[in-house]
């Protein structure tokens, strides 16, 4: 079976239309992940930690058409200051990681070890259960319950608890009844 010149021609114009797609969906998809994500960012009005988080779905609609142009979709200062001039978005432009929370934290938690039941801590994932922090009273809680500027002023005053350690004591706590003879964990 012979195929024609045109036949030739239109399969040759649809592999390159197809291959130019591709070429920009490649950017698109990398610029989608790298901006997802909420950012602890230092405010350059304030100087102090804030919450930022990048309209992702517009910075890879804009990597698709050429350049990536991130903006954000969300500042914990917005109430106040929605009109900012994003100056923000170097910090997270030159270092896309380490300013994302979830880095921040798994950061922090790893190489340190449970107040509770002394186990060291790994690198964190996000499929895992989450670790949780011991306040200075002695009660735990978990980290995700802080707006996420606050941490690095938790991080300073809080001890790192383990899942485990964390759900038994917060059952203590909660059903002091059901649980009797319990001497509970000695924190460190």
């Amino acid at each position: 079976m012979s195929m024609t010149i045109p036949t030739l021609l239109g399969m040759a114009l649809l592999a390159a239309l197809v291959g130019a797609v591709l070429f920009r969906i490649f950017p698109m998809v990398h610029t989608y992940f790298l901006y997802r994500g909420k950012r602890i960012v230092t405010c350059p009005e304030t100087r102090m930690p804030e919450a930022a988080d990048v309209a992702a779905g517009k910075a890879a609609l804009s990597a698709f058409r050429g350049e990536p142009e991130p903006r954000l979709k969300w500042c914990s200062r917005w109430a106040e200051r929605r009109d900012c001039g994003q100056e923000c978005l170097s910090q997270i432009e030159s270092d896309p990681d380490n300013c994302l929370v979830s880095s921040i934290v798994s950061n922090w938690y790893e190489g340190q070890s449970c107040a509770f039941c002394h186990k060291r801590f790994g690198k964190l994932h996000y499929y895992m259960d989450p670790p949780a922090l011991m306040r200075p009273d002695g009660t735990t809680i978990s980290w995700d319950e802080f707006p996420p500027q606050r941490l690095p002023e938790i991080f300073s005053s809080h001890k790192p608890v383990c899942f485990d350690c964390h759900i038994t004591e917060t059952f203590r706590r909660v059903h002091p009844e059901v649980v009797t003879g319990w001497k509970g964990w000695k924190p460190s």
